[in-house]
């Protein structure tokens, strides 16, 4: 059987110290998640970082780096996922822009306060990602090819 993980992509958006999360309804549990998704045919990650955020948020960003490359496999259904986690500046914010399906709406919080919804986090890799981002290196965009 081949191996075929889901290529997805996330976003980690700060603005004086808070960072901008989803809230987002999956299987009956509200969970917290970073803006983020399945990379689409003929999409380049960049551009899957851009339309997921404004899917899932509402908001218009414009991703700068990329903070990591990332296996994780979903102990609910054995998926593994790799995500590439991108930083990006916010733009502007449509307060008219229709969400995704299950999408509650977005999230601001500083990352003490998500220290307390741990709970609710969709997956370890909500805090990993804005971990790395705060502590590790940043890489150009042009790494991507």
């Amino acid at each position: 059987m081949r191996f075929l993980p889901h290529v997805t992509v996330a976003t980690i958006i700060e603005d004086q110290g808070r960072f901008l999360l989803v809230k987002e309804l999956i299987n009956g549990r509200e969970v917290f998640n970073q803006p983020a998704g399945h990379l689409e045919a003929n999409e380049s990650l960049i551009q899957a970082s851009i339309r997921e955020t404004m899917e899932e948020t509402g908001w218009e960003v414009k991703p700068f780096a990329v903070t990591g490359i990332y296996l994780y496999t979903a102990p609910a259904n054995a998926v593994t996922y790799q995500r590439v986690c991108f930083a990006a500046k916010p733009i502007k914010h449509h307060t008219d822009a229709t969400l995704d399906a299950g999408i509650l709406g977005p999230h601001w919080c500083t990352r003490e306060e998500l220290l307390s919804l741990e709970a609710q986090w969709r997956s370890p890799m909500v805090l990993q990602c804005i971990d790395d981002y705060l502590n590790k290196p940043h890489y150009n965009l042009d790494v991507l090819r």
